[in-house]
């Protein structure tokens, strides 16, 4: 029998799962459905909260404890799991899924062929009104999925899909193929990463991915992102983890760094100060690149010390 699972990795949000778990359980599903939260060491009530949700009614609900830390070992925990299901989807424990989430996807993976779908994430901010440097072009750096109206096919990283609402063919698992440790994310940290890796995994097999923009959840943030550093720390961590890992070797390299990677990096900040300083529009997003830029020469420093041990 055809089956998916619907996947939840928590980490200290006891009190979001009863609303989502009743969430899920209001879907409508073509085939057969479980729920699966993965708890990562949470310190809460969370095992409390789920040993109640399992007796209720509804799509069956079943929970794990993964010890490893992180929310890369929660999600390949999650895969490991799902090996008798058909389908595995995600959605994150600071979501809730708009009505018809999971009939799109299971159509996208049955009718239309897709090994992997993904849909629209809207942004629910804490605040009534957007703080006025919150420009539009950032709200994709909190999450926010909107290519477009219609059902198409993804080909390359212009128009990405996120973990936080995805589905695939759990036979694209079958070889070994898991979310990259390496970019793991702890509690709630920022700057993982290990979207972008598994997205381009994906292309690089030439995998049919699908976007269905009626497979739409909302994604609630939490005060704590709603600060310029946020953003910045969140673009030097990606930097950082791109150069230690993700980048060639280059020739001309002090101590580990490529010698156009400082002059860039002293571009992209010659850019970024006059309009921070003049409050210009775009100085966010300028300061991110810079940020960046800092983040791959400290990765890189980081990978040379490493060889020299």
């Amino acid at each position: 029998m055809r089956k998916i699972t619907v996947a939840i990795c928590t980490y200290n949000r006891a009190g979001r799962l009863p609303t989502l778990v009743k969430t899920l359980r209001q879907q409508k599903c073509p085939i057969s459905s479980e729920i699966l939260v993965v708890d990562n060491n949470s310190s809460d009530d969370t095992q409390e909260v789920l040993s109640e949700l399992v007796q209720l009614d509804g799509m069956p609900l079943r929970f794990v404890r993964e010890t490893k830390q992180g929310i890369v070992h929660a999600r390949n925990r999650a895969i490991d799991e799902s090996r008798n299901s058909a389908y595995l989807a995600f959605i994150d424990d600071d979501e809730l899924p708009e009505p018809g989430w999971l009939n799109a996807a299971v159509d996208a993976l049955d009718r239309e062929g897709a090994e992997c779908v993904g849909g629209e994430i809207r942004v629910s901010l804490p605040v009534t009104e957007r703080p006025s440097w919150l420009e539009e072009e950032l709200l994709p750096f909190l999450g926010e999925v909107k290519h477009s109206a219609e059902a198409f096919w993804i080909t390359d990283r212009s128009t990405p899909v996120w973990s936080g609402n995805i589905a695939y063919r759990v036979s694209l698992f079958a070889e070994g193929l898991r979310f990259d440790h390496r970019y793991n994310r702890y509690g709630h940290a920022v700057g993982g990463g290990e979207d972008v890796i598994m997205l381009d995994s994906l292309l690089k097999q030439r995998v049919r991915i699908r976007y269905r923009p009626d497979m739409v959840i909302d994604h609630f943030i939490e005060g704590w992102k709603l600060r310029r550093s946020y953003f910045l720390k969140l673009h030097y961590e990606l930097g950082w983890k791109t150069g230690r890992w993700g980048c060639e070797e280059y020739g001309r390299t002090l101590c580990g760094i490529p010698l156009f990677m400082i002059v860039q990096a002293i571009r992209q900040w010659r850019r970024a100060l006059p309009m921070l300083l003049l409050s210009r529009s775009g100085r966010i997003r300028q300061a991110m690149n810079g940020a960046h830029a800092l983040g791959m020469i400290a990765g890189r420093f980081q990978r040379w010390k490493d060889a020299q041990k």
